[in-house]
């Protein structure tokens, strides 16, 4: 298949952070966001796929409005993995 340029813009400790994660997997950002799409579309995952418990252990703690759970997991493997808060 052949590559297309993409210009992204995201928060600057966000880029700061994808830098070190594709420096310290020995890969780069493009190769990430390329594995990450394919990931979830792959992965189509519907809130009606999950079981009941699972949702209602969900609703343990308010979300913040406009993140979804995924979102809010991912910042918190970010921060873990990049040892920054």
């Amino acid at each position: 298949m052949q590559n297309a340029k993409l210009t992204l813009s995201a928060e600057k400790q966000v880029i700061e952070k994808a830098k070190i994660l594709a420096q310290e997997r020995h890969t780069s950002i493009s190769a990430m966001f390329s594995r990450f799409i394919k990931g979830l579309m792959e992965n189509n995952n519907h809130p009606e796929d999950i079981g009941p418990l699972t949702r209602r252990a969900t609703k343990i703690i308010p979300l913040p409005r406009g993140k979804t759970a995924r979102q809010i997991l991912e910042g918190a493997i970010l921060e873990k993995h990049s040892g920054k808060k």
